[in-house]
Parts: C-alpha cells; sequence; structure tokens
C-alpha cells in the first residue's frame, strides 16, 4: 500500500471507531522564497488542549518525515541546519494547530500533515507546499477561470444520456481538487477528470460528468477547491437540468455567501454546430497528419543526400 493511500486508510478507519476528525482546510499553501507560511490543521476533539498534535512532511518517492509535536506550549524546532525553522503550535480556542516554515527554500516543496498520537495515528488530509521566487509576480487573479460546456441536443437525442463539462483555465499553483454533486445533495457523484495541463505560466483542468436519462431532470454543481478562489470559499458551479437545458436556462457560476452571479458560456445546441465543431476537429487532425508526412519526407531525402555525400567523399580518399 503506497503512504499516502496508507495514510487515508488508517483515517478512515480511525474516523469510522468515532475517534478525532481532523481537518486541513487548504489543500496547498504557496509562500515566496526566504519567506514565511503557515499551515493550519483543524481538530474536533473534547479534549484537545490535552491532544498531542503531530506534524509529518512527504515528498515523493520518499518516506515520511517527523517534524516535530505540540503539547501545550509552542513547540520551534531547527531543521536543514537552521535555527527556529519551523513551530507548532495550538489555539484551544478555536481548536486549530498551526505549523509555522520560516526561511522558505525549494527544499521545503512537500505534502504536509497533522496527525495525532495513540495506537493508531488519525492524520489529516494534507497541505502542499509551494514555493516560488521572489522575481515571480502572483499579484493577478489566479484562481480557476470557469467555461461550461452544456450537453448538445444531438447526444441527448442519440444516446438518452447528456455529458456536462467543465473546463478551468489560468490558475496557479496546480493543485486543484473537482467534484460534482446534486443540487442541493450531499453525495458526492462519479466524475472523470484530465490531467492538468501547464499553460505558460498557469494550468488548465477538464472536469466532466455524464447523466442517463434518469437523471435528466436534476441540476448539477461542480464544486472547485482551490487555494486562490475569491475569499477562499469553494466556487459552485450550478449546471440546469438537461430539461432546462433544453430550453436555453443560461449558466450561472455561484459564490456561496456572496451576492454575485457570473455568467458564462453555454454549449453547442443545434446539430449544425455539432457537425461544424466535429468537422472543425477532424480537419486539424489531418491537418496534423499532413505536417508530419510532410516533415516525415524531408528528414528521409536530407538523410539520403547525407549518407550518399558521405559515402561519395569516402570512396574519393580511398582512390
Amino acid at each position: 500500500m503506497a503512504l499516502p493511500e496508507a495514510i487515508l486508510f488508517s483515517s478512515l478507519w480511525a474516523f469510522g471507531l468515532g475517534q478525532l476528525k481532523w481537518e486541513q482546510p487548504e489543500i496547498s499553501v504557496t509562500g515566496v522564497r526566504d519567506k514565511s507560511v503557515v499551515i493550519s490543521c483543524k481538530v474536533s476533539s473534547q479534549d484537545f488542549s490535552n491532544e498531542y498534535i503531530h506534524w509529518y512532511r512527504h515528498k515523493p518517492n520518499q518516506g515520511m518525515e517527523h517534524l516535530g509535536y505540540i503539547a501545550t506550549a509552542p513547540a520551534p524546532k531547527n531543521l536543514g541546519g537552521k535555527k527556529n525553522k519551523i513551530e507548532a503550535r495550538k489555539d484551544v480556542r478555536t481548536s486549530t494547530s498551526t505549523l509555522n516554515i520560516r526561511f522558505l527554500e525549494k527544499e521545503d516543496e512537500a505534502t504536509y500533515y497533522c496527525a495525532c498520537s495513540g495506537w493508531i495515528k488519525i492524520f489529516g488530509g494534507g497541505t502542499k507546499l509551494i514555493v516560488t521566487l521572489p522575481d515571480r509576480s502572483l499579484d493577478g487573479d489566479m484562481s480557476p477561470k470557469p467555461t461550461v460546456f452544456l450537453p448538445s441536443i444531438d447526444e441527448i437525442n442519440l444516446h438518452e444520456a447528456g455529458t456536462h463539462l467543465c473546463l478551468l483555465e489560468k490558475f496557479f499553483p496546480d493543485v486543484i481538487k473537482v467534484y460534482w454533486k446534486e443540487k442541493n445533495g450531499n453525495r458526492v457523484l462519479e466524475s472523470q477528470h484530465g490531467n492538468i495541463i501547464k499553460t505558460n505560466d498557469t494550468y488548465m483542468k477538464f472536469s466532466w460528468l455524464t447523466v442517463t436519462k434518469k437523471s435528466m431532470d436534476n441540476e448539477l454543481v461542480c464544486i472547485v477547491k482551490h487555494e486562490n478562489n475569491k475569499r477562499g470559499i469553494d466556487q459552485e458551479i450550478l449546471f440546469p437540468s438537461i430539461e432546462n437545458n433544453k430550453r436555453g436556462i443560461d449558466q450561472e457560476i455561484l459564490f456561496p455567501s456572496i451576492n454575485k452571479e457570473v455568467t458564462t458560456h453555454a454549449c453547442v445546441k443545434k446539430g449544425s454546430d455539432s457537425l461544424q465543431l466535429q468537422l472543425t476537429n477532424t480537419c486539424a487532425c489531418y491537418t496534423y497528419l499532413l505536417l508530419l508526412l510532410k516533415s516525415l519526407v524531408y528528414f528521409v531525402i536530407i538523410s539520403f543526400c547525407v549518407c550518399r555525400r558521405t559515402a561519395v567523399c569516402g570512396h574519393a580518399k580511398s582512390s
């Protein structure tokens, strides 16, 4: 069992036994080199003041590293040859433990976990630390910018199903969590996700959900969790039911507790538009293949000429 999977298993098992519940609100934290960051961990416990809270970090292809623990008083610790590099604290009033990491450097990049003492370790979900250079500009809006695509009429009529697609662009860092629910529902729906793709200095990601005929009347919500969401609130992107989609209902992006609605794109609806999109993709594919074939022919011709010239020169020398 891989290390993060083992952490998840032990956390769920311990929670299932009615023990502590741990939550790390931030899935990622970005800090500037030589500066400081604070990672937090909220604990649901009846006796938080007496809990021993440990902090760990995990780097790719390495084992879990124990950084230290906090009982009552702040616990500063040296790390990497630097004095007071990290310091763990507890706030009994809010049942929160924090880890302060100072003098940031690239080597500090890792996923940081909080955990409690006991016969079984209960870990939080983890917070990934990203360290950027001082000259890296993060002043702009680095939250995910959504574009939504609603099911096409062709797909609904042909397959009696509809695919809702959410494209998220121009966000930083690349740590993002996307999941789907029915509106006013609690169950997380099974969805598909594309890989995170780097575009210049930012990132993009696809997520889509296909619903069957029996679920076409349900409104859906795509929930996006990201470090740079406005006011730290998860984006909730509302997708109308397919029946409403047929009637041309506008799409909205909702931010809970914020009286603001942002209208965004609706998808292909007419069959001719769907056919045009398909033809465009097909033409792009054939154009790429043609250019690839052209490059291959040039490569063969140049290779032939070079080899022939080498052979002629070698024959001349031997004569």
